[in-house]
């Protein structure tokens, strides 16, 4: 029967043959496998490890979670699988011609040779590139849903956004007996505009109008949404009437000062200006039924009434 030094020796030759990270330690903690792969991306020759202390040559994994996987590995006989989430690259190793350490997956499993002392193999996988397919997953998970809810033209919160925050706001607003209020601005004469400067200089208008419109909500709560159109809406959660009119007031004032030409108003105004329509929801009892419909409904048609006035204007309405 092959003593422990062939079978070790038998081990280690199929060991070194593989595509993974391979320590074997001894019941004292030894270092008596250490396998091409290691060498390969570490600063470390199986000559300059073999039979020293594990702990000696990676002292920064003394009181690490790996330390307590060996333990338990040599003591009690005990298999540990590290989560490569919690311990992304415990060991200082690189793949090739990279600066950056490997993703490491990392398992500790006992060794009971027969007739010997148990040992532990301390097994590393790279999975650095499975990692950075995730993390690119992501990422494109992240562009595919900021495009599901980001208008494509002046790249502020689409209709699908709106209705999704309004609905979220109004349950807040319900939950904390807070005030939601609901600006819908439009764009006065802009199917004039469009026939009189052509579609390009439309979108152009309503990009510029976007921008400076969402510039002014600074609460990471506001929202400016693009309604349909020329027409967008603005959620303004914890605002109140007086404090919805003086945002509306502001709003309209800036459209005005932005001074875009437009000489088909029909009136001495010969520049871009808006019209607004404000509706406030006062939600005094908690378990009151949502009636998002509602505040929508009073928003248009303080709209509606702001651009039967004469446009260029802000017009409160009861929601």
């Amino acid at each position: 029967m092959p003593d422990a030094a062939h079978r070790l020796s038998l081990l280690e030759s199929i060991i070194g043959a593989v595509n993974l990270g391979a320590i074997v330690l001894d019941e004292t903690g030894r270092i008596v496998l250490w396998n091409h792969w290691m060498a390969r991306h570490s600063e470390w020759s199986a000559e300059t490890v073999l039979g020293r202390d594990f702990f000696e040559v990676f002292p920064e994994l003394q009181h690490k979670r790996i330390a307590s996987a060996i333990r338990q590995a040599l003591r009690d006989n005990f298999q540990s699988l590290l989560s490569q989430t919690l311990h992304k690259a415990p060991f200082a190793l690189y793949p090739h011609g990279s600066q950056e350490r490997m993703q490491q997956a990392i398992a500790v499993t006992p060794i009971n040779l027969p007739g010997s002392p148990r040992h532990c193999l301390i097994q590393i996988n790279d999975v650095t590139i499975a990692v950075g397919r995730e993390k690119l997953l992501r990422e494109q998970t992240m562009v595919l849903r900021s495009q599901t809810f980001s208008d494509g033209l002046t790249g502020i919160a689409n209709r699908r956004h709106f209705d999704v925050a309004i609905e979220r706001e109004m349950r807040r607003a319900m939950r904390n007996s807070s005030p939601l209020s609901l600006l819908m601005i439009d764009i006065d004469h802009f199917k004039d505009y469009n026939d009189h400067y052509g579609h390009q200089q439309g979108d152009g208008c309503l990009i510029q109008v976007a921008a400076e419109l969402a510039a002014m909500l600074q609460r990471p709560t506001d929202l400016l949404a693009r309604y349909g159109g020329e027409e967008f809406a603005a959620i303004l959660p914890d605002t109140d009437a007086a404090q919805a009119l003086q945002m509306a007031e502001a709003i309209r004032q800036r459209a005005a000062e932005l001074r875009i030409p437009h000489e088909k108003t029909g009136n001495d105004v010969k520049h871009i200006t808006v019209s607004i329509g404000i509706a406030t929801q006062h939600t005094h009892l908690p378990h009151q039924p949502l009636d998002i419909a509602a505040l929508i409904g009073a928003a248009d048609r303080a709209l509606y009434l702001a651009k039967r006035s004469g446009r260029n204007r802000v017009t409160v309405q009861a929601a």
